[in-house]
């Protein structure tokens, strides 16, 4: 054994071949966290000095390679400023230098996944073998920063640089095949011949079949494009990179600029390109936001699998109702492998179901996500019926019928008597209390909710809603079926409007109030997507329909008749009383048309100013950032007030939800970070300010209060990277 730490170690084989095996003796996986660089350091001093070694490989005793730097560490590193950011990433790129300048051949045998730092550790390979399941990729630019060890340096010369554009902006995953054909990966083959294949390729470059040095000076030396080259690549990349990330997202188009910058530049200058842009990127409140977000969905997915382990085994689900919902939640079973019964009361309503699974199935073959026979064996596994007895062995069924309590009763009542006494059932409800419907069961602890957001196969978010009688092993099997799905799970307790429609309401509830002001409803829409929204009020209105918007308030202002009870017709109210349902008959706040590809285009509507004549109460100028906070105050003050009554369990979970439900500006990390970023204090100065003239809906709770005075935040970063 040439070198033993603790998370990984080399030794040599009697052919002179190195092996450095990654395998953490903590965690499931790879990271290379600062210990783990402390050792790699370590472990290149014990292998220079090995003047009859033959070639060194890198693999890993995980299930992946390596996931990439530890991210947890990020926020504490980033705390320190441009000069401890700059020295991290000098110490990395001086190590993966030495592993690039070894005396000797090198190859990364990448297994499972290679993802940021790891990936850039095998790009200083000279050879790369992956298993034929591998996925590799920097995704750094989703965190809000470029990779910054050497990934925009070596990348452009291994695979030519609108390849590695396309990767680094993208920040997406690729499959191995991907990665062969770009010139990345040197072999593909199955997962246990890695080794094998390692070898080999030392033992031929060590008799000169191979010429790795060749391969060495190609990433050492500035990139192979002439100026008129590099001008058209990268200004037409900026462009492109630019319009797909949106302007509140910089780092994919600063990667664009890093790469440009550093094309005719050697390794070192290039990489101090590199390491002065990730310096600077990472000390934006861009990027503080969307690294706590990484962290606030690994707790997520941790607290999702706590709860999957008091859940039973999945084989057959059911869906009741197969209209739009019903289809969606049929296609996205059936999609992930688990066979689903689809029953509705007549043929006509079957077909509808059918139809939309169709529908799906059928763009994701033309999109080659499928092939005809995959797309054939996923519409196999949705088996529609009219009859309540073919759900006998039926483990978990979800009710998508109309939103009415009665019909829902009747509905969970009479498939009750057909089911396993096992057998657990949920309802789709997005506003009913689940404690209610509870009522009407034989089995209230088989019963909770499951709250699908719209469409189905797009929203990632699955609200699980816990009645007060719903069991353990109910949530967790669940919560199983959902995470099976695709889905992303969080676990709420029952109240009206449960978590995400809850919060969002009160902010729906500040459109109306910027309305009575007199405030132009297109200006408003403006204005929230400049500040991230994907669409703004009128618009997300509109796409959820008034009537439904319409029912839910009438549910929460029942439930919450302090604050979300409005006082006078709603300019909801007054549309739908001309039949503008929305985006559902083409007419709402704006009209609407189908475009080439049969979807809703957006237009512009008069009529809409003269039916609200006179709605406006008063003609208030309204500043921009008054316009925000009137809108954002109350859905931030409801989310506290759920998280404080315990409706979620943690700050973490509640933007993780309104991020995945509706849309929350993600580089803004959700309601309580947005809080934290604002600063407790003057979140709450400017909502006590509001709530003098808007009254309830905007008062803060006496424990924020309590908060402001602390000066105590939600997140604690000392905490969150410990």
């Amino acid at each position: 054994m040439l070198y033993q730490g603790q998370t990984l170690s080399v030794e040599m084989d009697e052919n002179r071949l190195a092996w450095l095996v990654f395998d953490a003796s903590q965690g499931s996986v790879n990271t290379l966290s600062q210990n783990v660089v402390g050792e790699l350091d370590e472990a290149m001093t014990a292998l220079e000095s090995q003047t009859e070694c033959q070639g060194l490989v890198f693999s890993s005793a995980k299930k992946a390679f390596i996931v990439g730097a530890d991210i947890r560490e990020f926020h504490g590193v980033f705390a320190g400023g441009s000069h401890a950011i700059q020295t991290m990433c000098e110490r990395v790129h001086a190590l993966f230098n030495r592993i690039e300048d070894l005396p000797f051949p090198t190859v990364a045998a990448i297994n499972g996944m290679a993802l940021g730092g790891g990936l850039e550790l095998a790009l200083t390979c000279d050879f790369r073998v992956l298993d034929k399941s591998c996925r590799v990729g920097l995704p750094e630019t989703k965190l809000g920063i470029i990779p910054g060890w050497g990934g925009c340096v070596r990348l452009p010369r291994l695979i030519g640089a609108d390849n590695a554009l396309e990767w680094i902006a993208g920040g997406g995953q690729h499959p191995a095949d991907e990665a062969l054909k770009v010139g990345l990966a040197d072999a593909v083959l199955e997962g246990e011949r890695l080794t094998e294949a390692a070898r080999d390729i030392l033992a031929r470059a060590g008799k000169g079949e191979f010429d790795w040095q060749a391969r060495r000076a190609l990433k050492t030396e500035p990139l192979m494009l002439n100026s008129v080259d590099q001008m058209m690549v990268f200004e037409t990349a900026k462009g492109y990179i630019a319009s797909k990330a949106g302007k509140h997202y910089p780092a994919p188009v600063r990667a664009v600029e890093v790469v440009q910058k550093g094309a005719g530049e050697t390794r070192l200058r290039a990489q101090a390109i590199e390491t002065s842009t990730f310096a600077a990127l990472a000390q934006t409140s861009v990027c503080y936001q969307l690294v706590g977000l990484f962290e606030s969905d690994q707790f997520v997915k941790k607290q999702a699998g706590r709860y999957e382990k008091q859940g039973r085994e999945i084989t057959l689900s059911g869906v009741l109702g197969a209209g739009i919902m019903g289809g969606g939640i049929a296609y996205q079973s059936a999609y992930k492998g688990t066979p689903i019964l689809m029953k509705d009361i007549n043929n006509e309503a079957i077909e509808l179901g059918l139809k939309e699974a169709r529908k799906l199935v059928g763009k994701q073959v033309s999109r080659e996500k499928l092939t005809a026979e995959e797309g054939a064996s996923v519409l196999g596994r949705i088996r529609p019926t009219l009859s309540y007895g073919d759900f006998e062995h039926v483990d978990v069924i979800v009710e998508a019928v109309v939103e009415n309590q009665k019909v829902k009763s009747t509905v969970l009542s009479e498939v009750e008597q057909s089911l396993d006494d096992r057998a657990i059932l949920c309802s789709n409800t997005s506003t009913i209390s689940i404690d209610t419907l509870a009522d009407a069961l034989k089995r209230p602890e088989n019963f909770c909710g499951m709250h699908f957001f719209n469409p189905v196969h797009r929203m990632p978010l699955v609200e699980v809603i816990r009645g007060s009688r719903s069991s353990d092993e109910t949530i967790g099997t669940v919560v199983a079926y959902a995470r099976h799905m695709g889905k992303t799970p969080i676990v709420v307790n029952d109240c009206p409007g449960f978590l995400v429609n809850r919060v969002l309401f009160p902010y729906l509830q500040g459109f109306e109030f910027l309305l009575r002001e007199g405030v132009d409803m297109v200006r408003i829409d403006k204005v929230m997507e400049g500040f991230g929204w994907p669409m703004g009020p009128a618009y997300l209105l509109d796409v959820v329909g008034l009537d439904t918007a319409d029912h839910a308030a009438q549910v929460l202002a029942e439930g919450y008749p302090d604050r979300m009870k409005i006082e006078g017709k709603t300019a909801i109210e007054k549309l739908l009383d001309e039949d503008r349902k929305g985006q559902k008959n083409g007419l709402g706040f704006y009209k609407y048309s189908e475009d080439k590809k049969g979807k809703p285009r957006k237009e512009s509507d008069d009529t809409v100013a003269r039916l609200l004549e006179g709605h406006a109460e008063r003609h208030t100028d309204i500043d921009d950032d008054t316009l925000i906070a009137m809108l954002m105050t109350p859905l931030c003050l409801e989310t506290v007030r759920a998280l404080e009554e315990n409706i979620v369990g943690s700050p973490q979970e509640a933007d993780m939800a309104l991020i995945y439900g509706i849309g929350f500006p993600p580089f803004r990390g959700g309601a309580l970070r947005y809080i934290d970023q604002v600063g407790v204090k003057a979140f709450v100065d400017q909502a006590t300010e509001l709530a003098q003239r808007y009254g309830a809906l905007y008062a803060p709770t006496p424990k924020l209060l309590a908060r402001a005075n602390e000066q105590t935040p939600f997140y604690d970063t000392a905490e969150e990277t410990a």
